[in-house]
Formats: C-alpha cells, structure tokens, sequence
C-alpha cells in the first residue's frame, strides 16, 4: 500500500511526455500531467493503475495503457537496543529479524524475541508488540526494548 514519501514509475504506453517517476506527497497525492492531484496515499500500486487508466480514458487518450511501479519505498527506523540506531531503506518481505541484522545487530541488553512497531493504519498511528519473524511495513519504526534480567 503506498504512503507518503513513496516513489512510483509510471508508464504510459506510447505516451513519452506522460511517462516519469513520482513522488507520494505529503497530501497523499501525485501531481500528474493533464489531471493534476491524483490520490494515491492508501492504494496499491494496481488501484492507482486502474484509476489513472480511468482518469486518462476517454477524456485525454482513446485506449490508454499505463503501468505503475513502486521505485522506492519509505524508510524504516530501527531504535533502542541494536548496535546503530537509524534511518534505514526498506527492502520488500522484510523482517524483524532482519530490519535488526541491518542496523548492526542486538546489544547485549536487548530483547531479542520481540519489538515494539509504530506504524500508521487508516490515518491513526497503531503500535503494537511483534515477533521475530514478523514483517516489517514501509514507514514502520520498530523499538527494541531492554531486558532487566
């Protein structure tokens, strides 16, 4: 699902001027040419194809062709008990386990079987206790709490 900071290709078949990356922004729209503020933020990429073929048809083009793909996703934030704390790109059917391997690994004192991830869900702001093998989201920070014992 795509979210604000995302960036999309989008192509449109014989149509050179159309064609080009684009950015989610932070109102959850992409300025496309000849229609302007498209929504995109809470759709997949498919949806937006569907609505930019529909937006684009019969209006501008008579049998417009469009593909959209996700060109970059927005980052993830891995913060409390691993080696280096950060921003860091998000890569598709990631994990816990793994988002941690890529911020350096747990420190000593860390919990290593579960997290903490905030993430925005239908425009609220959710967090909620995840394993090991659960999948990372785009946009998700994810907190590594300490264990006292």
């Amino acid at each position: 699902i795509l979210g604000i900071g995302d960036t999309v290709n989008i192509t449109v078949y014989g149509h050179e001027d159309l064609t080009g990356e684009f950015t989610v922004e932070p109102n959850g729209m992409i300025s496309f040419p000849l229609i302007k503020d498209l929504p995109a933020s809470g759709y997949t990429a498919k949806e937006l194809e569907q609505s930019l073929t529909q937006r684009l048809s019969p209006e501008y083009l008579v049998d417009a062709r469009v593909s959209v793909d996700v060109t970059m996703f927005r980052s993830i934030y891995v913060l409390g008990e691993v080696n280096t704390p950060g921003k860091y790109e998000y890569v598709p059917n990631m994990t816990l386990l793994q988002a941690v391997a890529i911020a350096g690994g747990y420190t000593y004192r860390a919990e290593e079987n579960r997290a903490d991830v905030t993430r925005h869900v239908k425009g609220a702001i959710t967090t909620f206790s995840i394993d090991d093998k659960t999948m990372i989201k785009p946009g998700d920070t994810v907190v590594i709490g300490r264990r006292w014992f």
